[in-house]
């Protein structure tokens, strides 16, 4: 699990370094301030929609893991049920030759 919180801080300190790289660049590109305005405006449009996308998925996977685990515990459940009703029945036999066994012991 280390490898994977170690991947995610090199990604996420990756994407934070481009940006303010691309921020920078912009600032100090040779342009007018209103095609500097513009630009930025036009890319902080495409951020905004690939954060929502990837919102977007990080739910849908969220929602398919949500009933995988739902599906498992329904699984579990029923195998518990079934086990407890043989534990049960094992247990009323045994109980019924110890009766047995008691009753023509006396």
């Amino acid at each position: 699990m280390s490898d994977r919180d170690d991947f995610g801080a090199f990604l996420i300190g990756f994407v934070v370094g481009g940006l303010t790289g691309a921020v920078v660049a912009l600032l100090l590109a040779p342009q007018s301030g209103e095609e500097t305005r513009a630009l930025l405006k036009e890319k902080s449009i495409e951020l905004r929609d690939k954060a929502s996308q990837t919102a977007e998925e990080a739910l849908s996977r969220a929602g398919a893991a949500v009933a995988e685990a739902r599906a498992n515990y329904e699984k579990l459940a029923q195998e518990v049920k079934t086990r407890g009703g043989e534990v049960v029945e094992a247990t009323k036999k045994v109980v019924s030759r110890k009766r047995a066994t008691t009753e023509t012991g006396s």
